[in-house]
């Protein structure tokens, strides 16, 4: 005899009833407020915020689904309601979830097409199996997740690693760009998602799902709103000035006159009138401010063999020494934060680190050794 053991279940009932209420309110949020309630400072992308407000919206409906399962009396309308349901996340929660780890990365736009592409496949087993009543389908339709998931985690480990460059490439501050966020969000995302399919079927597992749908509502919301918008806009003369670079790089680089030139203008509007020491000080604004575009200033940064990001980070960490040695010569008590904040960093994690990585010792250990 067929035993529905959530339907007997109130308190998971009203466990479940919360969590639908919790996924629609923030995808409301995300949908219809434009401030930003963690951190008003921050303004992250509009269609970031489309996105993940579609993707909890379709954790909202996902549970809307599932309830004729909770009150099936029988194992066949059990089944029929289990296969409507994944066939339904494949074919929404799926494809949304792995689309917005992939529009958190703002490098460039990217075909998501391929998403639903190979979701294709997946759907089309649900539908026949749900057909044919046939459940030796299911066995192929969890190979092929198989291979969707670690297709995918490559997929989007390359593209994550593609991001950090350009991110290095492109801006001299990281914070709230960070890119460890967003492999944590996708690690997140796809420990659930491999749970839900792979996971044993009991009330334990019934509760654990419906816990992980809480913690990866509360952290996109998080994510995408500590997320600054990193879009780069371009007018024509830009686009043109683009053009141009391209030929270069295709002819192999630019002429050494050239970069030289940039060379000079460095020194003279960055280094010489300390404007490194502007926090989010991008590739595009400064290589405005000396009079170039940002292709041919990112190619001399190629030619030097360094990123953006380090020759700033370089500036700024010899600001930081120059300063500490005037303080000690001065007899000045002075801290790690206040120099490094006097130095162009808002954040303090973020100079250590690269003060680590420039000078191969701990910013406090380096302070003391030579404070004597």
């Amino acid at each position: 005899m067929y035993t529905n053991y959530i339907q007997f279940d109130y308190l998971y009932c009203m466990y479940y009833a919360m969590v639908t209420a919790i996924n629609l309110v923030a995808s409301c949020y995300l949908l219809f407020r434009r401030g930003n309630a963690f951190n008003p400072e921050i303004t992250p992308p509009l269609h970031l915020r489309r996105w993940a407000a579609a993707f909890l919206g379709s954790l909202t409906c996902s549970h809307i689904w599932y309830m004729p399962m909770m009150y099936a009396t029988n194992e066949e309308d059990a089944r029929t309601s289990l296969l409507v349901g994944s066939l339904l996340d494949f074919i929404t929660v799926f494809p949304l979830a792995i689309v917005l780890i992939l529009t958190m990365l703002q490098n460039r736009k990217r075909h998501t097409w391929i998403v639903p592409l190979t979701t294709l496949p997946l759907i089309v087993l649900t539908v026949w199996c749900l057909v044919s009543h046939d459940d030796s389908i299911i066995l192929y339709a969890f190979g092929y997740i198989v291979l969707f998931g670690v297709f995918m985690l490559i997929y989007i480990t390359v593209a994550i690693r593609d991001y950090g460059r350009w991110l290095r490439d492109n801006y001299a501050d990281l914070e709230h760009k960070e890119l460890g966020r967003s492999f944590a969000v996708m690690a997140t995302i796809f420990a659930m998602l491999g749970f839900y399919v792979f996971g044993v079927k009991s009330m334990t597992y019934e509760y654990i799902i419906q816990t992980c749908g809480v913690i990866i509502t509360i952290f996109v919301v998080w994510r995408v709103e500590t997320l600054s918008d990193l879009s780069i806009s371009q007018s024509q003369d830009d686009i043109e000035e683009e053009m141009v670079a391209e030929e270069s790089v295709n002819g192999g680089g630019l002429p050494d006159i050239t970069y030289d030139n940039i060379g000079l203008l460095l020194q003279q509007h960055c280094i010489d009138t300390k404007l490194y020491l502007q926090h989010d000080l991008s590739l595009s604004q400064l290589a405005k401010t000396i009079g170039t575009n940002r292709s041919y200033l990112s190619l001399y940064f190629s030619h030097k063999g360094m990123t953006y990001n380090a020759y700033i980070n370089d500036l700024r960490i010899n600001h930081f020494i120059d300063l500490f040695r005037k303080a000690v010569s001065s007899r000045h008590l002075v801290t790690a934060q206040q120099l490094a904040h006097k130095s162009g960093y808002k954040s303090y994690s973020t100079f250590s680190l690269a003060f680590k990585q420039r000078m191969g010792v701990a910013v406090t250990i380096w302070m003391h050794d030579n404070g004597k």
